[in-house]
């Protein structure tokens, strides 16, 4: 397993809902490696737009987004109760308000927006720079870190990931349908896979997980055993 000098790059890509981000805190965590949420970014930005009524019936006002491009500050900040790094928006901690389903139903269009994709891929080259890096999200393998040593594409079938999220979500007290749900996957897969800008697609070099059956120590032993070879 690389050691402490040679720390490497884990690009872990895949389909909404297949518990990427879950699987990549936890191997950053027993690799004592950054994670960075790709994904929460987007999401972050996403809020920033409904908050400020830049979405409407889906469609994302493009051109005011744009125009408030210099208005919008995503970081991260360790969290000393939950010991993993929050995402902040604009001096606020939206770590919460981020997972609803609000934004979920809206992120896919915000991730499409070139000017959009492109600022935050610069932040996330930059934060990767000195490796030690675990991230996630559509575009990782392909487009921000092309040469990480580690590139995963991770899936699962929609019906078990529409379960997973509906249970998520029912659980925080979020009033949803299973079938929206699955629908919200569907739509999301969709848009993700033939967006013009950084569609999601498995690097020719990455190896593919699909978790469908596996619990989530499967999941780690299986990306540690790769690690471990590298």
């Amino acid at each position: 397993m690389p050691d402490k000098i040679n720390k490497i790059i884990i690009a872990i890509d895949g389909h909404s809902s297949c518990g990427k981000s879950t699987v990549a805190k936890e191997i950053a965590r027993k690799l004592n490696y950054i994670f960075i949420d790709s994904g929460a970014m987007y999401r972050a930005v996403t809020l920033y737009c409904l908050k400020h009524k830049l979405i409407k019936n889906g469609r994302v006002n493009k051109p005011a987004l744009l125009a408030n491009l210099h208005k919008i500050n995503v970081t991260f900040r360790f969290n000393p109760i939950t010991q993993q790094n929050d995402v902040w928006l604009n001096g606020a901690n939206v770590e919460q308000e981020i997972r609803l389903h609000s934004v979920s139903q809206n992120v896919s269009p915000v991730a499409a927006i070139g000017e959009i994709r492109q600022l935050l891929v610069a932040l996330q080259k930059e934060m990767g720079k000195s490796k030690g890096v675990v991230m996630d999200g559509r575009d990782i393998g392909t487009v921000v870190f092309p040469e990480a040593e580690l590139k995963i594409f991770m899936t699962a079938q929609p019906d078990v990931r529409a379960k997973r999220r509906f249970d998520e979500l029912r659980a925080k007290g979020e009033n949803v349908s299973y079938e929206e749900i699955r629908a919200n996957i569907i739509e999301r897969d969709r848009y993700d896979e033939t967006r013009a800008e950084s569609p999601l697609r498995k690097a020719d070099d990455a190896v593919v997980l699909d978790n469908s059956y596996m619990t989530r120590d499967e999941q780690l032993q299986w990306i540690l055993s790769r690690v471990a070879g590298i």
